[in-house]
């Protein structure tokens, strides 16, 4: 991981468990995988090191666990400014939809069954610190890109890479109220248009690459191929008295779009299909997906 104006350095997890066995299989996994781990046995221990050191970039945590359980510390992170954003990875052996849901309405945005295999391990992690990585770039270069974008009534886009999108989003963000609030959300809208629209990756599909390592690389494949060079994203962007609308468009199929509006318990132990639900929850007002989901309308209030 590389933070601006600074080496490159291993990502920093905590993982939170108070079984010994399960904190040694984690922490071996993991600092295997180029991870530096700092463990601690249970959540009073937990919050006990936090208040000495909060430099980490994802946070694995036990539901239950003797002094103070996961949800409690879980609740008190959420309470820190300085934590807030860190991703908490939820790992329990109850797989009951309610737990689940408690977690999410908590802010624990992934998780891990119990047993788990080392592939979905380090997906769902790699899925979280990646997260937490792009959202801190986006912040860092919408500080260092302030302009007059807020200036821009009417425009009109096209955009084809996953880079484009990113510049895209850094300037349409510069146009709203709240740069932060939206630039996630939106950075989620375009990559998708990309990913699942105009590339036709399904969501199996995308489960299945980012398990073996290779979602960059199929990324890379089908752009390159001429079944879907040649498509790209529109983006439109107004803004009246009241509001901005941002419109985007793909040429792929589309898809059903309604089961992605919502976290879903079903789908929190994948290590994707949070960015619809989190644009929406976070980032914009109102979120609307229109046809046969290859448009969605994005409203941010002015008021």
């Amino acid at each position: 991981m590389m933070e601006a104006g600074s080496a490159e350095r291993k990502p920093r997890l905590l993982i939170v468990d108070d079984e010994p066995f399960n904190l040694e299989i984690l922490s071996e996994h993991l600092a295997d995988a180029n991870y530096e781990v700092v463990t601690a046995e249970d959540g009073e221990a937990a919050w006990d090191l936090l208040a000495r050191d909060r430099a980490f970039d994802a946070i694995l945590l036990d539901r239950m666990m003797p002094r103070m359980d996961g949800m409690a510390l879980l609740a008190r992170l959420k309470q820190q400014p300085e934590l807030l954003q860190v991703p908490v990875i939820m790992q329990t052996a109850v797989g009951a939809a309610e737990n689940v849901r408690e977690g999410l309405a908590a802010g624990a945005y992934y998780y891990l069954i119990k047993p788990f295999q080392r592939d979905m391990l380090l997906a769902i992690v790699g899925a979280a610190v990646d997260f937490y990585k792009e959202k801190r770039q986006l912040e860092q270069q919408l500080v260092s890109q302030a302009g007059s974008y807020g200036l821009l009534v009417r425009g009109e886009f096209c955009f084809r890479t996953l880079e484009e999108a990113r510049q895209l989003t850094l300037l349409l963000s510069h146009a709203c109220p709240e740069p932060q609030r939206v630039a996630l959300g939106l950075s989620e809208l375009l990559v998708n248009a990309v990913e699942h629209g105009n590339l036709a990756i399904r969501y199996s599909e995308k489960t299945r690459l980012l398990q073996q390592g290779r979602w960059q690389d199929e990324i890379e494949a089908r752009l390159a191929n001429p079944t879907y060079a040649a498509r790209q994203v529109h983006v439109g962007f107004v803004r009246t008295a009241n509001e901005i609308t941002v419109t985007i468009t793909d040429e792929g199929e589309g898809f059903d779009w309604r089961p992605f509006l919502e976290f879903s318990p079903e789908r929190a132990f994948d290590p994707h299909g949070r960015g619809i639900s989190m644009a929406r929850m976070l980032s914009f007002d109102q979120i609307e997906y229109q046809g046969n989901g290859n448009q969605v309308v994005a409203r941010v209030s002015k008021a």
